[in-house]
């Protein structure tokens, strides 16, 4: 008999089967890399499938990250490596697909060539930083998707610093449709309504009115993003405020420091006064001309004259004094604004403060995204982080964005980074305690400041955004779950539209021969919670009918493009679906199981 420790010195395997679950059943089976808040996600997502799963973790986690052990109902391995053996022990042979969501591009690709050698024709999903490299090596596997959570979440984080609703956009059966508010749309290009959003304390998607919804989904028309018209928006703004004269006084401002400046004024405000003292109009010497006078004798000296009145002596002899500690005053200040410009360029401390930009703390995968998309844009960025080497650090250099070293939860960073006169503060670092402080800080220095803060734990978001009046605030790994599940599950899902907290999908649904869905009107499917129909393509055709009728009955092999809730989507491709040996078929939510909002 094997040794069942003989690997101990190398890895640590550990198996828990927990529920009843068996190894055995024939239910399709996937298995997932990675500890995290995303992994969590995408694992909650699987289950809702009635799949089993298989969760392969490191050893050693993050204090206060997410644990995956404590989801009930699946097959939790330990190891030190992504390897062959490793994937073997999971049952990888035979498994339907797996998911690398390592924040490692470079590990998950070795790990995606051990499984392939493990299962070839493995459905594969890698999380990439890197989509340009995850997408040259695509060729290399059979069935693989390259995804990146910050590139899907960097978006909504840059629409919400610019107030705009989101920025979903896509194009499909030669159509593109833009998500915006009913107003901004005329009302034939309104292809169905998303949500109403009067009510911040109570979002409600898909309202059972579509009349009632404030939010919808609609057909380009030529008009650019509402992405972009907020950015020009605010780019003309920031033009109109920047008037010669402000500019050239915060120039001045800036130049020198306090202290320099100061003691200059003074100096000058001597001469000048001492200069009009010496005006006298009855004999032609006019103010301008004493304080001409005064100017050239305290610069370049004057002879002594005995004959002159007392007052005139004493007045000669300040402006000489005068005189000796202008030109040491003027050559501090030209060589202390020298000096504080490099000084600002080496540090990345602001070399002039700023007004109308967007202040983003975290350099990590997301912040640099948003870094990237709002200078894209032509959006002034200041970016802060802990590390002066951090992953988006070379962009900032690049894009010659100010990058400010320090901790963003600190007040007089903040103020460094001119937070009192930005137009948004983007809290984006991996860091839940660290993003909270920095976005109460930022409201201390400025009470109406638009916070656009990240936090991992969705219900702790909820309350903090309600308790403090935050403007918005996301989980990226929430946001991104959708896509990845889809992506594993190889689902047809066309688009991903995040609002707010919740995620709606836009999928393509195929109806079986012999499903409950069959004979059924599109009213009945309409009138469901979480599933609007927007278009359906019937059997053995190729054009997309954008306006079905709402009597139309469905037949196999019909065809419904629906935007749907997470939720209500595993019901309709259940229905949807052939029919199975269960004497209970799973049914569609109806209006009263299901409420208008919450998360999924």
């Amino acid at each position: 008999m094997a040794d069942p420790w003989r690997n101990r010195a190398r890895r640590a395997v550990e198996t828990r089967l927990r529920d009843g679950l068996r190894t055995g059943e024939n239910r399709p089976h996937y298995v997932v890399c990675g500890q995290n808040d995303l992994v969590v996600h995408l694992v909650n997502a699987l289950l809702a499938e009635s799949v089993r799963v298989t969760v392969i973790i490191p050893p050693r986690r993050a204090p206060d990250g997410a644990d995956v052990r404590a989801i009930r109902g699946v097959r939790v391995l330990v190891a030190e490596r992504l390897d062959e053996e490793t994937f073997r022990s999971a049952g990888l042979a035979g498994a339907y697909g797996l998911a690398l969501m390592h924040q490692d591009d470079v590990g998950n690709i070795h790990a995606a060539l051990c499984a392939q050698a493990v299962e070839p024709q493995l459905r594969l999903v890698l999380r990439m930083f890197n989509t340009g490299l995850g997408n040259s090596v695509r060729p290399l596997f059979a069935d693989c998707a390259v995804l990146s959570d910050a590139s899907m979440a960097a978006p909504t984080f840059v629409a919400a610093a610019l107030g705009e609703p989101t920025p979903t956009h896509f194009r499909f059966r030669a159509r593109t449709l833009v998500v915006a508010r009913r107003k901004e749309v005329r009302p034939e290009h309104v292809v169905c309504g998303l949500a109403d959003t009067s009510d911040p304390g109570h979002l409600r998607l898909l309202p059972p009115d579509k009349a009632q919804a404030d939010l919808v989904l609609a057909e380009a028309s030529g008009q650019p993003p509402g992405t972009e018209v907020a950015a020009r928006r605010i780019i003309r703004a920031r033009r109109r405020q920047r008037r010669p004269s402000a500019v050239l006084w915060r120039a001045v401002r800036s130049f020198a420091t306090r202290k320099i400046g100061i003691a200059t004024l003074a100096v000058l405000a001597v001469i000048v006064v001492f200069g009009a003292l010496l005006a006298h109009p009855e004999e032609g010497i006019s103010v301008w001309q004493a304080v001409y006078v005064a100017m050239v004798t305290t610069i370049s000296g004057a002879d002594p004259d005995p004959g002159k009145a007392a007052p005139e002596q004493v007045m000669q002899v300040v402006l000489n004094l005068a005189g000796l500690a202008l030109i040491p005053l003027i050559t501090a200040a030209v060589v202390d604004g020298m000096v504080n410009a490099r000084l600002a360029l080496d540090d990345g401390r602001l070399r002039s403060p700023r007004e109308g930009h967007v202040v983003v703390i975290g350099l990590g995968n997301v912040g640099t995204r948003v870094m990237g998309q709002l200078n894209d844009l032509g959006i002034e960025v200041v970016v802060i982080d802990k590390d002066p080497d951090a992953r988006g650090a070379a962009l900032a250099r690049r894009l010659h964005v100010p990058l400010i070293v320090g901790d963003g939860a600190r007040e007089e960073i903040l103020e460094a980074a001119s937070v009192a006169t930005c137009q948004a503060l983007v809290v984006v670092s991996t860091d839940d305690v660290t993003n909270l402080q920095a976005a109460l800080n930022g409201r201390a220095i400025n009470n109406d400041l638009r916070v656009v803060l990240r936090l991992s734990d969705g219900d702790f978001a909820d309350r903090i955004q309600k308790a403090f009046n935050m403007n918005i605030s996301r989980s990226v790994s929430y946001l991104a779950a959708p896509s990845f599940a889809a992506a594993l599950l190889n689902r047809e899902v066309i688009a991903t539209i995040p609002i707010d907290r919740h995620a709606l999908l836009v999928a393509e649904v195929l109806v079986a021969t012999g499903s409950p869905l069959v004979g059924r009107a599109l009213a009945d499917i309409d009138q469901t919670t979480g599933v609007r129909v927007i278009g359906l393509t019937p059997a053995g055709q190729v054009m997309l009918d954008w306006s079905p009728p709402h009597e139309q009955r469905l037949g196999p092999g019909d065809r419904l493009v629906v935007v749907v809730r997470r939720a209500a989507l595993s019901a309709l491709l259940k229905q949807a679906g052939p029919p199975i040996d269960d004497p209970e078929p799973p049914t569609l939510p109806s209006q009263s199981r299901f409420p208008t909002a919450g998360p999924g």
